[in-house]
Parts: C-alpha cells; structure tokens; sequence
C-alpha cells in the first residue's frame, strides 16, 4: 500500500501517523500533486497547501492523477476547496468545511487560511482559521456562553481582519472596542481554553480515517469519467516539473528540471549533445509506437542484459545501488529498458537512413575535421607498411592482450566485456568487424610511436 499525504499546520505528521499509515509531505504547492503521482501510489491526500507567494496546487495535477487510476482525497485546508471544486470529476472531499464548500455555504479561500511557521517549526500556526472561529463560536452559543448577537459580532470582527492576524485575543480586543457586553466577553474569555473547536484538525483526522477504510477494503484502480486534454500548457509545465526525491526520514526534496539543466548547461558542449540525445529519444520513441511495435520478453531480456553488462550492474547489490543513485524504482527501471527496447528497434529500422546524415552532423558538432584527418593518416600509415587488414601475428599480441588493450587501457573498463553485445552497441556490423577495427587501431598507434621516435 503506497498512500501521500500533503500536510503541515493543520495535522502533524506524528498525530496523522497515528490515524493512517502513509508517506506525509509537506504543504501542497503547484506540480507536487504531479511529482508523486509519478510513484504511482494508491492515493493521495491533500490537507495543507501554499497559496499566495507560492503558486497553489493545479487543478489539472489533480486531474492528470486521477485519470492515471490515482484517488485523490482533500480535506480541511487547501484540501477541501479542491475537493468541493473537483468534486464533479471525482475528487473526494471529506469532512464538514469541504462539505461547507461544497454548498456555497463558503466562498472564500481565506475561511482556511492561517500563517504558521516553517518546516523546522513543524509548520507551527501563527494564526486561527476563521472556519475554526466560526466553529468556536457556533458551539459557544449552543451552550449558552454567548448570545447570537455576540457571536454575530465576533464573527464580523473575525472575517474583517487580515487572516495572519485572527487570533482569540485580537478578536476579544477588538470587541470590547467595539463595545460588545463585557460579562459575555469574560465568559468567554474563561471557556476558550476547553471549549474550542478545531474544525480544520477534526476534518483532517476523518480524512485519514475514510481512506484507511478504503485502502483496507481493497481500492480498485480510480475510473474516471472526463478525457483529460494535454493542453500546451500543461505539457510546458509537466516538463518543468522536475521530480521528487525522498531521503530514508521521508523527507521530501523537489529537484526541477530547470535546476538540473542548469547544471548541465554550465557545463558547455555537453549541455547542446544531451538535448539532441534527448530530442532523439522522444522521437524514436514516438516513431515505435506510431508503428505498432510491440516488446516482446525476449527483447526485453536482452536489451536488460544487454544495459546491466555495459554498466557492469551484475550482481543485485550493484543494482541496487545504480537505482537508488539514479532515483528509481525496479518497476521504473523495467520501463526504462522497455524503452531502450523501442530505441534498439527503431536504431535498426533507420541505421541507413541515419548513416546518411552522419557526416553533416559531425560537421555542425565541429568533429568532422579531426575524424576526417585522423581516418586518412591511418589509412596512409598502415597501407605505406601493409596493414591494410592486419592480423595478431602482425600485432605480436593474443586476442586476450589485444582485448586487454583496448578495454582497459584504453577505454578503463572491464576486458570481460560481452563482444557481440558491445560491437552491436557502438555500431559496428559484427563481432569479426569490431576486432578488425581495433587491430588496424593497434597497428596504427605503432606507427605513431615509431614515427614521433623516429623524429625524435
């Protein structure tokens, strides 16, 4: 069962623990509801969330996850407004201010809306939420503290400040001001303690609650009843949105694209060939599936097998660890050779086609010059000797050593590399036609050394 839960002033993560067995994140903000729906949990439940400097939660988020057989929960906070406002596609709100909302019985975002601290804090609420107030003094009157006409009053002094600032005091200041009965202020001065509802919490607490009702009955992928529309915008900001990362405490750490590619764009060059790199991908990609390929078990154990060799990840632990340094799950991973499978079939279907282009695209990358000069010296160097084809006895090597040469030395991987594999990879038409390569390579690079003595 893999259930977040997006809370903060509302409900502590320890108290919320208790009621419900989830990985709790922070507050809510704008592309987080994305980010763990890409861990493809059962549910999500929003409470908490930043509103004002930081852009709040999106609505088409919400959607997306639903659409992808994710139920969405929301209660007491950001929560129950999103949940009254996406109540017709199949959010689930939860609770008596969503249920408000709901209704029309509240308008206004600020009814929910505290400061509180930050998350060193344990996101500590610096103010009361007027629903909250509203409760407060509902029950007050319903047991005789006040009369309607107080309660009335506090309420009007309540909603007319600025949400930071609602407070007890500040309320019960101001209605002395104001000149509201004194016996009833001290009266209710004296039962605030003990009398207080704290509606948003209550709420929160039933979420938990329903979903954990859910998850133990058994809950069934979400079925929803819209086509979700992949607008330009949304594609903008599903791109932008980076991923999130959770550390052993399940802290929560959003890494975003743009602050990746920055890393990478300081980097120069590298920065213009992963972008082309990934140009290709989506591409190629999209050239599979727009011809119907289909990857079948066999190709997929092999593309596995085929990665797993050339990053030498053979045993479980080593892995292990490449997912956890790369930030995946072995179900992501599986999809990420499922794709390197469609790559594989679509690098086979366009190879001429793409040989075709190669020259002009190491002209623009500036590699064309060298390559060129290097090829031509080569084949000028070993024809002058006649090492047009050379063999092993040419090269005073065995295949090992020759292996051992270019693997080792010259690449700094392993000599036990998997041939046929490793010829396929880096293009080369058969494992006879790798070897040929690297005894003209090994005889030219004699040639080299015996020249630069020669000048010497």
């Amino acid at each position: 069962m893999t259930v977040y839960v997006f809370t903060g002033p509302t409900l502590s993560p320890t108290e919320a623990c208790g009621v419900l067995d989830a990985v709790y994140l922070p507050p809510v903000s704008q592309g987080d509801v994305y980010r763990v729906a890409l861990k493809q949990p059962q549910a999500i439940g929003i409470i908490d969330g930043y509103f004002e400097r930081v852009p709040a939660v999106w609505h088409k988020e919400i959607l997306w996850a639903m659409a992808q057989g994710i139920h969405v929960y929301g209660s007491a906070s950001v929560g129950a407004l999103r949940a009254a406002e996406l109540a017709p596609f199949g959010m689930e709100g939860v609770g008596w201010i969503f249920e408000a909302y709901r209704d029309g019985i509240f308008e206004d975002d600020d009814e929910v809306a505290v400061a509180h601290g930050a998350a060193e804090t344990g996101y500590l609420p610096g103010s009361e939420a007027m629903v909250n107030i509203r409760r407060t003094l509902e029950h007050a009157e319903a047991t005789g503290v006040i009369s309607p006409a107080t309660r009335g009053a506090l309420v009007r002094i309540g909603k007319h400040l600025f949400y930071p600032e609602r407070s007890y005091p500040l309320i019960l200041r101001r209605a002395v001001e104001q000149g509201v009965p004194g016996p009833e202020l001290r009266a209710l001065h004296g039962w605030l303690p003990r009398g207080r509802i704290n509606q948003k919490r209550a709420d929160a607490c039933t979420m938990l609650r329903v979903m954990r009702a859910r998850l133990t009955a058994g809950l069934e992928l979400k079925r929803v009843q819209y086509s979700f529309e992949r607008t330009e915008m949304w594609e903008q900001a599903r791109c932008l949105a980076g991923e999130l990362y959770l550390d052993g405490d399940t802290r929560a750490d959003t890494i975003l694209l743009d602050t990746l590619i920055d890393e990478l764009r300081l980097a120069g060059h590298a920065y213009t060939q992963a972008r082309r790199g990934a140009l290709w991908r989506s591409l190629a990609l999209e050239e599979s599936r727009r011809q119907g390929m289909v990857v079948t078990a066999q190709a997929l154990r092999e593309t596995t097998a085929a990665f797993c060799q050339a990053y030498r990840l053979l045993d479980p632990e080593a892995l292990r660890r490449w997912l956890e340094e790369n930030h995946l799950t072995p179900d992501q991973f599986m999809r990420l050779m499922e794709e390197e499978a469609r790559l594989r079939w679509v690098e086979t279907l366009a190879q001429q086609e793409a040989m075709r282009h190669l020259p002009d695209y190491l002209r623009v990358t500036g590699a064309y010059a060298s390559l060129l000069a290097r090829a031509r010296d080569k084949q000028q160097a070993l024809a002058s000797r006649g090492l047009q084809d050379p063999s092993l006895m040419d090269t005073g090597l065995t295949e090992d050593e020759l292996l051992c040469w270019y693997f080792e030395e010259h690449l700094g991987c392993s000599s036990q590399t998997d041939m046929t594999h490793y010829a396929r990879d880096v293009g080369f038409e058969s494992e006879d036609a790798l070897r040929r390569a690297l005894l003209r390579e090994y005889c030219y690079r004699l040639c080299q050394s015996r020249r630069e003595g020669f000048q010497t």
